[in-house]
Parts: C-alpha cells; structure tokens; sequence
C-alpha cells in the first residue's frame, strides 16, 4: 500500500505545472517586492534560546544609613544619573542636639538611581535599603540553554540578540560565562553573554531571544528567511522570471537547515536565481496576477502567442478566432493519462486496503 501512495504523490507532483504570476509595474510597488539573489556561501549552524537582560553582577549598590534617624533631606531622584561620591541624602541622627547632627550619604558608584524608597520625614535604621545605584554601561544577557544543547556551546562563541523592546535590532556579543550549576527544576544552564549599553535603552528584565553560532558549513545554497512560504510539507519561494518583467514564478523546493537568518536550499534553486523576499508573503495570495500570460509574452517577444504561452504562427489569426467560438476542452492527453492513471491507482489502493473475508 505504501507503493501505491508513493506512485500517487509521484503523478501528482509530476502532473504539477509552475505557477506564473504576472503583475503591472505599479502592483509590483504596491506590494513592495524585493528580490536578492540565491547564493552559495558559509552557512552558520545556531542554537535558539530565550533569556532576559540582567545586571552585570558587581554593578548594583545599595544605599544605606549606619546610624539610626530621620530622612532630613532627600536629593536623589529616580532615573538620576550620579557619580561616585554625589550627595544623595542626609539623615538627622537621634542623638541629642540643637540642632541635632547631620550624616550625608554619598553615592557607592557612578550609574544610575534605580529606585528611592524613602522620603523626607521617614525615620531611618540601619538595615534599611533606602537607594538602589545601578550601571548599565555594560549589561549581562543570559540565556537558559536546555540540558542536551548545553555540550555544544563553548566560551567565545559568537550570538546574535535580539531583545523585546527593539525587535529590529541585532546586538552581537560572545559567550563569556556558562553556569557552574545547571538548574535542575527548568532543566536548563545559564549562559551569559556581555552587552555594551552606552546609551542606556537595554534594560535590566528585558526578554531576549539568543541565536549562538555553533558551526560553519562552506559552499551552502540559502536564501533569507523571508524568502520561504508554505509550511513544513509544501515549501515554496518565488522566483523573479527570466524572460517576462514584473512576473514571478512559484518554484517548489527542499529545504534543509535553518538559522534566525538564512535557510539552506537542498533543491529548487540554483545560485544566482532571483527570489522574492520582501512582498513574497502578499504575492502568495496574488493569485494569478492581473496580466495574463499571453500579454506578457507580446510584450516581450513582440509578436502574439496562444493563451497558454505557445506562440502563434503566421496566419493562425483565424484560427485562433475561431477557437474563441468554439473553446478547445481542458481534456487534452496530458490530462486524460493522469486522471486515468489516478483513478487506476485508487482503485488498486481500494482493494489493497479491503480486509479479506472470513471463509
């Protein structure tokens, strides 16, 4: 039975013809096509993560008071940017005096106030956090690698990162520090990479998705990511074609590995065919275009063809008239071999799968 099926799917894709769509110059911009070319090159192998942006451990300190009191003062604000040693606040102690003595708390180090949990008025001890300072010049990415990936990473193995609040953004960063534990509860290690923020817009909690390069294959047909469309059983892309301007050519292939950027291309495509990826998603949906494949052949090759692409030969104006008048069936030998063939195949297939009867 297995036999008959794959005979099936062979007539099917076999009886396939590619699928041409023509547009006019101005749909072509509407839909905002851009092609590149297929190219052979370096193909690098990742590993996907998910993990979020923290502090770089040793850059947060925490203000504190040694003496008991009162706030007498408060002077930092959040999101304040401080050096080491500003004044922050000044704490009125308890003890005895008119007016009674005052202690100035400095800045720890130089960054940014990430929170005031105290206002003026408020009394004070000792083991109360009343500032937070964070840097974030440099900020720490980690990723929870799952268990059975972690062997394939390695201390300065490049990543590409993208972070939630800057979708269109990649940072690039190399893997500085993999967890000593891993954490048995997620089934996950750490891996951190290291992120320079000198303007300040990555932020401590940020969800970050983590793409690590593990491997480099040479010679490797891809096409960008966009470029694919289908799903996992039918994969296609659109090919600009060669001969017709604004036509594009639904072309079958099989694909192999991926990364966040590139796909690598097994069959379908040869290096330097141009495929769509911008607008390749809208053109699935174009249907068969608004120029007919006849019109766009005149208009390349100067003289009329058929309505099915032949070109029509000298003194066929006629003919072709009346075939207007008396439309040609659909039914030609092509068609009747695999619609005979097909219901062959099934009927063999209904048998096959009939449970004998008991004697």
């Amino acid at each position: 039975m297995r036999l008959v099926l794959l005979l099936l799917l062979t007539i099917s894709l076999s009886g396939a013809e590619a699928e041409r769509i023509i547009l006019d110059a101005t749909s072509v911009k509407n839909l905002g096509i851009e092609t590149v070319e297929a190219e052979e090159s370096a193909f690098e192998q990742t590993l996907f993560a998910i993990g979020r942006l923290e502090v770089l451990p040793g850059k947060r300190a925490i203000v504190s008071s040694r003496i008991p009191g009162r706030a007498f003062s408060v002077l930092a604000l959040p999101h304040q940017s401080v050096e080491e040693g500003d004044e922050l606040m000044w704490v009125e102690s308890r003890q005895p005096g008119d007016p009674p003595p005052t202690v100035m708390l400095p800045a720890p180090m130089s960054g940014l106030v990430a929170k005031v949990d105290i206002a003026v008025g408020q009394p004070i001890h000792p083991d109360q956090a009343l500032m937070e300072i964070i840097d974030l010049t440099v900020i720490e990415a980690t990723a929870q690698i799952p268990q059975h990936l972690a062997g394939r990473l390695a201390i300065g193995q490049r990543a590409r990162i993208r972070v939630a609040s800057q979708p269109d953004r990649v940072l690039e960063a190399d893997l500085v520090h993999l967890g000593a534990y891993a954490n048995e509860s997620a089934g996950t290690v750490e891996a951190s990479f290291h992120l320079p923020n000198e303007d300040l817009k990555l932020r401590p909690g940020l969800r970050a998705e983590f793409s690590i390069i593990t491997g480099r294959r040479e010679n490797v047909t891809t096409v960008p990511r966009e470029a694919l469309q289908g799903d996992a059983i039918a994969r296609y892309v659109f090919v600009k074609d060669f001969e017709l301007a604004n036509a594009f050519v639904r072309v079958p292939v099989q694909t192999g590995e991926q990364n966040d950027q590139r796909v690598e291309i097994l069959h379908g495509l040869l290096p330097g065919d141009e495929v769509v990826t911008h607008g390749a998603y809208a053109l699935a949906f174009a249907g068969k275009g608004n120029v007919s494949l006849k019109a766009g052949l005149d208009a390349a090759h100067g003289h009329a063809h058929h309505e099915d692409g032949t070109e029509m030969k000298e003194g066929e104006g006629h003919e072709h008239h009346e075939d207007h008048e008396h439309p040609q069936s659909p039914w030609n030998h092509l068609t009747l071999f695999f619609a005979a063939s097909t219901g062959l195949l099934l009927l063999i297939l209904g048998l096959a799968i009939r449970k004998p009867t008991a004697a």
